[in-house]
């Protein structure tokens, strides 16, 4: 069974237009803020290096618009592949009646901030990422 890890993120009174409804860009630092929770929950206490990870790529499905009123949001965290220097997170926002709003991927990097190129993930990092691990299905 698979680690999924969720993140409450709060609805800010800056993230929408005058129509009530949340910025696209918005989403983005939803699924950040909620990514850095998960780091920091899983990686941090086993020695891993939250730190020295760089998004290589991200895309988003919007399903359903987040409003002034959709708040508490979670965000739900969970790994979809695990490589040896990278691995994709994917990211499920939904809003405080548990109505998919979102979800977009990040394929993260692990980063050497010396050389300024990718790294090989190490171990513990490897074993945290896979015991959050969800295959995906097509349909």
């Amino acid at each position: 069974m698979s680690d999924v890890y969720t993140a409450q993120i709060q609805v800010r009174w800056g993230d929408s237009d005058r129509l009530g409804h949340v910025n696209n860009t918005r989403y983005v630092e939803y699924m950040q803020e909620a990514r850095i929770q998960f780091l920091e929950a899983k990686l941090a206490p086993l020695g891993g290096r939250p730190g020295y990870l760089v998004v290589r790529k991200m895309t988003i499905e919007f399903l359903k618009p987040v409003t002034d009123r959709s708040g508490p949001l979670n965000v739900e965290i969970f790994t979809t592949h695990v490589g040896t220097s990278s691995f994709t997170v994917r990211h499920v926002i939904r809003d405080n009646a548990g109505v998919e709003c979102a979800f977009g991927d990040a394929l993260m990097v692990g980063f050497d901030t010396v050389s300024e190129k990718s790294r090989p993930l190490a171990d513990s990092e490897r074993a945290v990422l896979k015991a959050s691990l969800v295959q995906m299905t097509t349909s």
